[in-house]
């Protein structure tokens, strides 16, 4: 899962390649994000920018509230038995940096294989913007996506938006996952 570098005017571009999914046979619902970020490509961690408000956002809903566990297997384990699967819409693409506004030539994951091989999945939460469009564009008329319940939820990267400008703004929105 190493970067191959390529080199073009103005910058180092990297292909960068996304993780295998997370997911059991319990999971309810498929969180997709678009394309790890930098420092959890590097950690080989979904989410592990310190700054990104996923794991607090997950462990607000399906927790007691408190600070996620400091271990990655730990947090895996949350994940799992709060029936949430952790994959990315993009298996590989070029990007500078973790904005997906730098993302270019992007090859999907194989979500309609995935979501046939765990019927349980009732749910997809794309993870912003860029997963959802990216979902939409390669699978977005699929049996197997359309037979599930879709939402387009705002981005847990901690980067303000207009209508987004932190955790707390973030967490109001994400709380339609208690209802799947």
């Amino acid at each position: 899962m190493r970067g191959e570098y390529r080199h073009r005017k103005g910058g180092r571009t990297v292909i960068v390649h996304s993780f295998p999914p997370i997911i059991d046979e319990g999971c309810t619902m498929l969180v997709l994000g678009s394309m790890p970020g930098a420092a959890s490509l590097k950690a080989h961690r979904y989410y592990w920018n310190p700054r990104n408000y996923m794991w607090r956002i997950l462990y607000a809903l399906f927790g007691d509230g408190g600070e996620p566990d400091e271990s990655y297997d730990s947090r895996i384990a949350f994940a799992l038995r709060s029936g949430v699967a952790l994959w990315d819409t993009i298996a590989s693409c070029e990007r500078k940096g973790s904005l997906d506004s730098e993302i270019r030539e992007a090859i999907p994951n194989d979500i309609p294989g995935l979501l046939a091989a765990y019927p349980n999945v009732r749910a997809i939460v794309c993870n912003g913007t860029k997963s959802f469009s990216e979902l939409n564009k390669h699978f977005g008329e699929h049996p197997e996506v359309r037979k599930r319940e879709l939402l387009r939820l705002p981005s847990t990267s901690p980067i303000p938006t207009r209508d987004y400008r932190g955790l707390e703004d973030r967490l109001e929105a994400w709380k339609r996952l208690l209802e799947i």
